[in-house]
């Protein structure tokens, strides 16, 4: 990318550093920490690397679930934020397009009938999920005719599963793949119902720095960037999303 603007670096890192918001419950794109707590993964690194962009310092703003990232948006707690990309949070958030995907789909008993996603919507069935994630918020607009069993976080959804009350756990595959190893009789369903936008965010405040920052994340995948850092983290699930 050619050199920044000094508007664009004054709005996105006014006091010389950019302040990134991470989400710590996504372990495809944090997946440690260092020595002093720093996480580790395919998200800080991009931000990371936008910081370079900027010639700036960066400082990490870690949540633990993505609805808290999400509502901090408007108490100028982060400049920019590294969370799926929802119609939810785009009242206070605005996003460029995907940089990398998640593909989101259900566990079932076995023995259920339900033999693709689609078929989870229908009388009588329940679906237990996280609620606010990304997948959870799409299914909350999505769901016509199965209830919606919300959980706080995604073991609450696990629990539910395993207790026999939800006919279907939803979620991101790469951790139901987890689940399904020490769950016996139960199976992952192939293809998906969604596949979960990451994206990197700014408050609505910034949204004039949008088109610098669109054009960051175009950058990070035509370069290689974003496939050099899912294959430097080794993480599987993760797929680089497609250049505008």
């Amino acid at each position: 990318m050619a050199g920044v603007s000094t508007d664009i670096v004054k709005q996105l890192a006014p006091n010389g550093e950019l302040r990134a918001a991470i989400n710590l419950g996504n372990f495809l794109l944090v997946t440690g920490r260092t020595e002093s707590g720093e996480p580790v993964g395919v998200a800080p690194d991009m931000a990371r690397a936008l910081a370079a962009q900027l010639d700036v310092s960066i400082r990490y703003v870690t949540y633990g679930k993505p609805s808290e990232l999400a509502d901090a948006a408007s108490s100028d707690s982060w400049d920019v934020g590294l969370i799926g990309a929802e119609p939810q949070r785009a009242e206070h958030i605005a996003f460029t397009k995907a940089y990398a995907e998640i593909e989101a789909t259900y566990l079932v008993p076995e023995a259920s009938d339900i033999l693709k996603p689609n078929d989870a919507d229908q009388p009588g069935r329940r679906i237990a999920v996280a609620e606010r994630t990304a997948y959870g918020l799409w299914l909350d607009r999505n769901i016509r005719h199965a209830e919606l069993a919300h959980t706080s976080d995604h073991n609450g959804a696990v629990q539910r599963f395993t207790e026999g009350s939800v006919d279907a756990l939803a979620g991101l595959r790469p951790r139901l793949l987890q689940d399904a190893e020490r769950l016996p009789r139960t199976t992952l369903l192939d293809g998906r119902f969604m596949a979960v936008q990451q994206a990197i965010g700014t408050p609505i405040a910034n949204v004039a720095t949008l088109d610098f920052l669109s054009k960051f994340v175009e950058t990070a995948i035509t370069s290689g960037l974003v496939a050099d850092l899912i294959n430097k983290h080794n993480v599987n699930g993760l797929s680089v999303a497609r250049p505008a």
